[in-house]
């Protein structure tokens, strides 16, 4: 499917969620009409339409917190898109990370505990408030090493002979100590997702059918 499939309504609008690119959390639901579309492909970061205003809208432009466009998505009918972006800040006009930080917010959904975990880590590198775990362990990086192994020491002992809640405990303790040692190295989860999926696309390309010396595609 291409832009001009696009089902625009009768205003020439179609709806867009806009969604975190690296933790997968929805920020905002805006329109786009063709032009904030164009415009949005032309510059790589978003463009909107404003329905209140009635004009074209770059997201912001005004704030500071302009959105990197990495990919538009459609629904099966081309009547709704998902665009995912890197925001440079909040995407609320309020200064809320979120358009969405009202109603059930706990539990936090599955999706959201690392990204969340992550910015808790971040804010600890920043303040180094006393008493804080996460803090000591940013101040000695050889010591958050041997966290790792000895976490995951400890969850493959769990898997060998504890509980289904034992062995959780303990890949949670792996997983917030991993966080803690990509944030020292000034790396976060993305960047080990991203070589997941880069393995993911390798292992695609080698799995798929070569054409045969003719380029058809198909057998004999």
């Amino acid at each position: 499917m291409d832009d001009a499939s696009i089902a625009y309504d009768a205003q020439g609008l179609v709806p867009c969620v806009i969604q975190d690119w690296r933790t997968g959390e929805v920020l905002t639901l805006a329109y786009m009409n063709a032009a904030a579309l164009a415009h949005t492909r032309e510059t790589g970061e978003l463009h909107l339409w404003s329905r209140s205003r009635a004009e074209l809208w770059h997201k912001g432009a005004t704030s500071g917190n302009t959105q990197a466009v990495r990919a538009i998505r459609y629904d099966c009918d081309g009547d709704a898109l998902v665009a995912l972006v890197e925001p440079a800040g909040p995407a609320c006009h309020t200064g809320a990370r979120t358009c969405f930080y009202r109603g059930a917010l706990e539990p936090p959904a599955p999706h959201e505990v690392l990204p969340g975990l992550e910015r808790t880590i971040a804010e600890r590198a920043v303040a180094a408030p006393a008493g804080s775990y996460t803090a000591r362990l940013l101040a000695e990086p050889d010591r958050i090493g041997d966290k790792v192994q000895e976490e995951a020491e400890e969850v493959a002992r769990a898997a060998r002979a504890e509980s289904d809640g034992r062995v959780a405990e303990e890949a949670a303790d792996v997983l917030y100590h991993l966080a803690v040692l990509l944030r020292s190295r000034g790396l976060t989860l993305a960047d080990a997702e991203a070589v997941l999926g880069g393995r993911r696309r390798a292992e695609r390309a080698v799995s798929e059918p070569k054409s045969d010396a003719h380029g058809s595609g198909h057998g004999e």
